[in-house]
């Protein structure tokens, strides 16, 4: 997964959004590591949709311009967890091999 992809993804789970709400989430969730351009996040937007991550959560118009948002699907958060998931998992092997925790077996959890 992409880290825009995983930035956007985070920015929508537990709310919808609208994309100028998802471009101020994503760079201040990332800490500025993240910082889509307009262009980019509804591309990013359409291919996640594609692939069933996000979907349309509505529409409304404020001020005479249209905010559309979004909202993250099942298959979204199922991949999202998998992706944290994994991150943790390379954080512990890396502070391991940096000799700051124990290195732990990934299936039993017990320190090898």
């Amino acid at each position: 997964m992409s880290q825009p992809t995983f930035w956007i993804l985070i920015a929508l789970a537990g709310q919808r959004r609208h994309g100028y709400e998802i471009l101020q989430e994503t760079a201040a969730a990332s800490e500025g590591a993240v910082s889509l351009k307009a262009t980019t996040l509804y591309a990013a937007l359409e291919r996640l949709e594609r692939d069933g991550l996000i979907q349309p959560d509505g529409e409304e118009i404020v001020n005479g311009r249209a905010r559309r948002y979004f909202r993250i699907t099942g298959r979204g958060e199922a991949g999202l967890a998998d992706e944290v998931a994994m991150l943790e998992q390379q954080a512990r092997v890396g502070r391991a091999r940096l000799g700051r925790e124990p290195l732990t077996s990934l299936r039993t959890g017990f320190a090898v």
